[in-house]
């Protein structure tokens, strides 16, 4: 007996819906070819909730989640204004406690990238450090931001990237600004250190931030798997998007012990709602790493090799990969290639 498999799509704002729907149509391929079934229940969130619901995430969205087996997250606009609901992501990251970002970086085949082997992982702490969200106001024109680090939290997304580190090449790099924040970045980095106490077979060398930055542009490929902070993270991770070819092809997965959420890197790009001109493979492979965490690998496979075949060809290319072919082009031509 098939397994069903029920699967939340939050269709965002922008280009969200349409990226969203893309990824469902090659799910649906996939699962054609497979011995499973995908429930999909679609739930409302995003800017647009905001005028109806008070919220970007309304309560019967939250409870959809919740009787789900994991979530498929469109990009959704956050606003910015001061008294604004924090972003879906950070609140779905707290509420589910999705403690590790976990987003691949890697060349694909006829995507003009920095080196042609590039083949890593950022592993980002989820819930804490300055994306806590807790600032303040002392004075006109004087505000603070507590940059909340823990021993536990740290511990915890450590010990998932030495997991990790052990599927790959057994290589793990975590970055710090120890020098300077002595005292948040030394319970990070003490937390590191006692992870590895368990993972004797993993080569372990550390990196300053502002070090990785330039590292990344200069020996991509020395890396394997990484692990840092939370603001650290979500910077070294674009910027490894755009260092392997473009953000139209970066996914990202958050995971915690018992759900997880998976959604492309980039944001909702308002200015080419409802064009059909977006990439959609990032959210694509997000749907991949997405049935890879269910434990469907030969599925995520299906899709990642799709992926490579019509990039390998060549034929049908978007405009952030040089051509200018629609996202339902791309799309359609992946679902051909799943076998």
């Amino acid at each position: 007996m098939s397994k069903t498999y029920t699967i939340v799509a939050l269709k965002g704002d922008g280009i969200g819906p349409e990226v969203t729907e893309a990824t469902v149509k090659v799910l649906q391929a996939a699962e054609a070819k497979s011995d499973f079934k995908l429930n999909i229940v679609y739930g409302e969130a995003g800017a647009h909730c905001i005028p109806q619901y008070g919220t970007n995430l309304p309560a019967e969205t939250v409870e959809l989640i919740k009787k789900s087996d994991a979530c498929l997250k469109g990009p959704m606009t956050t606003p910015e204004e001061a008294g604004a609901p924090v972003s879906v992501a950070v609140t779905l990251r707290r509420m589910f406690n999705l403690y590790a970002n976990v987003r691949p970086c890697k060349t694909f085949p006829n995507v003009e990238s920095l080196k042609p082997n590039i083949d890593f992982i950022v592993v980002r702490e989820n819930t804490e450090g300055l994306y806590s969200g807790a600032e303040s106001l002392l004075a006109p024109g004087v505000g603070i931001a507590l940059r909340i680090i823990t021993h536990d939290a740290s511990l915890r997304v450590a010990e998932f990237a030495f997991k990790l580190a052990m599927q790959r090449r057994k290589h793990l790099t975590y970055i710090h600004k120890g020098n300077i924040l002595r005292i948040t970045d030394g319970i990070f980095k003490d937390a590191v250190k006692e992870a590895q106490k368990k993972y004797p077979e993993v080569e372990v060398d550390d990196l300053h931030v502002d070090a990785a930055t330039m590292q990344f542009i200069k020996q991509p490929e020395k890396y394997d798997v990484l692990v840092t902070t939370n603001l650290f993270g979500d910077i070294l991770s674009d910027e490894a998007a755009q260092v392997t070819g473009s953000l139209g092809l970066a996914a990202g997965a958050n995971i915690g012990d018992s759900y997880a959420m998976f959604e492309p890197v980039h944001g909702s790009a308002p200015k080419y709602t409802g064009m059909d001109r977006v990439n959609p493979i990032a959210t694509i492979l997000a749907g991949a790493m997405m049935l890879d965490w269910l434990g469907e690998k030969a599925a995520a496979k299906k899709i990642e090799d799709a992926v490579v075949a019509v990039l390998t060809e060549g034929k049908v290319r978007t405009h952030d990969l040089g051509g200018q072919a629609k996202g339902s082009e791309i799309t359609a031509a992946i679902v051909s290639k799943i076998q």
